[in-house]
């Protein structure tokens, strides 16, 4: 077999994603977050009183580590968790007005990466790569 003329697409692709995804890390934990803190946060923005069950699986963690990360985010007073009134084994999570305050600190961070991210882009190259970003996912989950 031949040794290949460019670098494969996939290794492109991932190296990447890690670059990026440190980049991400970098501002955030410059703002007093991290990627797993964002998701729990942006999660609650969006479902005000959501179980842990359905957090982990909004956020895509395992039940127990969401849990760690609630432990953490309980004890730094962002969010509570309370009993379900309806179903007493189901604990609902909120934010607090300090987990709104990180929220929106988070979300600046986010949202100034996002344009450092398209920084050099137009609207339709992004787009475009959007595209592509969601082809190459489709070719890959494809069976």
């Amino acid at each position: 077999m031949p040794a290949p003329t460019t670098t494969p697409l996939g290794v492109v692709l991932a190296r990447t994603a890690k670059t990026a995804g440190r980049a991400f890390d970098q501002a955030l934990a410059a703002a007093g977050g991290s990627q797993p803190v964002w998701q729990i946060l942006i999660s609650l923005k969006t479902r005000p009183a959501a179980n842990q069950r359905e957090l982990a699986d909004t956020v895509g963690i395992q039940g127990a580590t969401l849990t760690h990360h609630l432990n953490g985010m309980e004890t730094t007073g962002l969010v509570t968790r309370r009993r379900d009134p309806a179903n007493r084994r189901v604990h609902l999570v909120e934010l607090t007005e300090t987990g709104e305050q990180l929220f929106r600190k988070l979300a600046t961070a986010a949202i100034a990466h996002d344009q450092r991210l398209r920084k050099g882009f137009t609207d339709t190259e992004i787009t475009q790569l959007t595209d592509l970003l969601h082809r190459l996912a489709t070719n890959v989950t494809d069976t």
